[in-house]
């Protein structure tokens, strides 16, 4: 009998169905993968298993774990299972775990709830699993409290609350979603170990077609809340029978259409000049006398931009990528060296100077709800650069500019009454990038654009990015972890490593072949699907 039985699981919350008679099995000690575009539902699916649905939902058919029926359980039984025999890795460890508990206090109170064991037995218990999660007592106290650690320090804690008992299933929604390529690589490693060592069952939910090859025994494929198809995880992928699947799969290899971009040829030949450029932060007191020792987050930085050109920065989380953005963007001030956009040094022009430099410089962040004010409309909200043209538009000329901005993102006019909750998230990234080209910038920086974002979206917002940059002209400053984003859409890549550019030249040369130890790890850390489908195949003869 499998560990894990999903028959004929429908759920509706209010008018909406969300799942259409799913059926997924997983066998004892077997990883499986589920996959699907946003809105899917493969979220809900994790929650219905373990009864955490909202409270507004209706569930119809059969979820069985070990024996147990799951959606006629009591809430005593569904506690005394989740942590204990089911165990969840969310997507957002800085949301799931609590910032006013310590990692030792929340890591300890699962286990204490379920074996009633001691404070000093849990305490006991809860270090040897922080130091298998790779965050070893001498340099992670269990003093530490979640904002002290970085962002794949947080994951691993989350790892280790889930895996404190052992459980028989392990639940990981999106696990890597946020993390560059080596930490991804790292925690995916131990997930496999834990899988092992504790003969586990591995739900993992991931868009990522690449990583869930790397992981999954088997696949399950979601498509508006229904399974389009289910098998073995290379061959469903190699041989992709169904439509659904050929799309997913292209989209994951996908490279948007590459033509020369138009370029004023009246422009300097030099758009941005960076040069020495070094921001230093306070740091830590080693002791009350002591004065704090500055770290440095940016070192001696130089790096030049002509007009159209597409540049990716590319590094590891906390090596400097958004520290030095925030400085192109005059949001931040250097402590050393120059900027210069056209030809004037932003970081020495006063405010009139600086306005007209913001006209042509704009951005596009990772996550483009939370830069967006939920109570304006999107009339409201693109038009809000419009304050920086040196002639304020009138209501008519305001709505004309919002409109043609909504449809050169292929967004539609009638779009603009509405609030950022009426949109997909590939829809309010499209908004974002409408704020960003709505004054006619020079230059735009893309933060993480596109991480967040499932395969086909993503393919969608990269060939929006490569059109716009033929069309219009705009250079685009790409900063991002992902090296398939990197290949897809710059011709130009700069590697760096702890606030320094270690590597730079052309995107493909740099990444076929890399010369720098930093740039070599990006390279061999990042996920490759073909690649990741013939090693599974290969293994399986």
């Amino acid at each position: 009998m499998s560990l894990l039985e999903i028959e004929k699981l429908s759920l509706r919350i209010g008018r909406t169905q969300v799942l259409k008679e799913i059926d997924l099995a997983i066998e004892p000690g077997e990883v499986m993968g589920l996959v699907g575009e946003s809105g899917s539902g493969k979220s809900m699916t994790a929650l219905a298993v373990m009864r955490l649905t909202p409270a507004a939902s209706q569930m119809k058919g059969r979820v069985t774990f070990d024996g147990i029926d799951i959606l006629s359980a009591t809430e005593a039984q569904m506690c005394a299972l989740r942590g204990d025999d089911i165990g969840m890795v969310f997507q957002e460890p800085m949301t799931a775990l609590n910032p006013v508990k310590t990692i030792g206090e929340q890591v300890a109170e699962g286990i204490r709830w379920h074996t009633r064991a001691s404070r000093a037995e849990a305490e006991a218990q809860a270090r040897k699993i922080l130091d298998r999660v790779g965050l070893p007592e001498q340099k992670f106290p269990l003093s530490r409290y979640p904002h002290e650690l970085s962002g794949g320090q947080r994951q691993r804690v989350a790892i280790a609350i889930a895996c404190a008992l052992k459980p028989k299933l392990l639940i990981a929604d999106e696990p890597t979603t946020a993390l560059d390529v080596v930490l991804q690589a790292q925690i995916l490693d131990l997930l496999k170990e834990l899988v092992r060592e504790n003969r586990m069952s591995l739900l993992f939910i991931s868009h990522d077609l690449a990583v869930v090859t790397e992981m999954a025994d088997r696949i399950t494929i979601l498509r508006q809340g229904m399974v389009t198809e289910c098998g073995d995880t290379a061959r469903t992928l190699s041989e992709a029978t169904h439509p659904y699947t050929r799309q997913l799969a292209l989209a994951s290899m996908h490279v948007p259409a590459r033509v020369r971009p138009h370029i004023d040829e009246t422009a300097p030949d030099t758009l941005l000049d960076v040069a020495n450029l070094t921001r230093d932060y306070p740091g830590r007191r080693r002791s009350l006398f002591s004065k704090p020792e500055p770290v440095r987050a940016v070192d001696n930085v130089s790096l030049k931009m002509k007009p159209g050109a597409s540049v990716a920065l590319v590094g590891r989380s906390g090596c400097g990528k958004s520290t030095l953005a925030r400085m192109i963007l005059a949001l931040d001030t250097p402590t050393d060296g120059t900027i210069k956009f056209r030809g004037m040094d932003i970081t020495r022009a006063d405010e009139t100077a600086m306005r007209r430099a913001r006209r042509n410089m704009q951005v596009v962040f990772q996550d483009p709800y939370g830069s967006f004010d939920p109570r304006h409309t999107v009339e409201r909200l693109v038009g809000e650069p419009l304050h920086l043209l040196e002639r304020k538009p009138d209501r008519k000329e305001r709505r004309d500019m919002v409109g043609r901005a909504l449809h050169e993102v292929g967004l539609s006019r009638s779009d603009m009454e509405k609030y950022p909750h009426e949109f997909s998230g590939g829809q309010r990234q499209r908004l974002s990038i409408a704020r960003a080209i709505i004054t006619r910038p020079k230059l735009v920086v893309a933060d993480e654009p596109v991480s967040a974002l499932d395969v086909s979206i993503r393919a969608q917002i990269l060939d929006l990015f490569a059109e716009l940059n033929q069309k219009l002209g705009v250079a685009y400053l790409f900063i991002t972890h992902d090296l398939t984003v990197a290949r897809a859409i710059t011709d130009d890549v700069l590697i760096m490593h702890e606030g320094r550019i270690v590597e730079r030249g052309k995107t493909s040369e740099v990444l076929d072949h890399p010369q720098t130890e930093a740039a070599q790890a990006l390279v061999s850390a990042a996920p490759d699907l073909h690649r990741a489908i013939a090693r599974r195949l290969q293994e399986q003869g």
